[in-house]
């Protein structure tokens, strides 16, 4: 059974930092593509950022480029999210996703509340 879970999130002020950590289980870490995706309120599921399965390459939403950073530690099975410039903006609740691409996640965790206070 894939488990995801997340954690890191919490209350920041605009322009702070945080980093999100998903711990994965369940399945082969290096078989499945695995990002972070975001959902504010009264909007849709977004793709934050992912990594392939394919290539391994990594791949930014627009709202993420150049202030997120996305990385992996296959030897914890657990990929992180360094955000950075932290705007109002990103409030949402912010989701790890697995699957057999970035496009379609099979799998989410319960998800992890990042607010950012203006």
């Amino acid at each position: 059974e894939v488990q995801l879970v997340e954690s890191g999130g919490g209350l920041v002020q605009a322009g702070g930092s945080l980093r999100l950590s998903c711990a994965a289980s369940g399945f082969t870490f290096d078989d499945y593509a695995i990002g972070w995706f975001r959902q504010a309120p009264g909007k849709e599921r977004e793709g934050v950022s992912c990594i392939s399965s394919s290539d391994g390459s990594t791949y930014y939403g627009d709202s993420a480029k150049g202030r997120f950073t996305m990385s992996r530690d296959n030897a914890k099975n657990t990929v992180y999210l360094q955000m950075n410039s932290l705007k109002p903006g990103d409030t949402a609740v912010y989701y790890c996703g697995a699957g057999s691409s970035c496009e379609a996640p099979s799998s989410y965790g319960q998800g992890t509340q990042v607010t950012v206070s203006s």
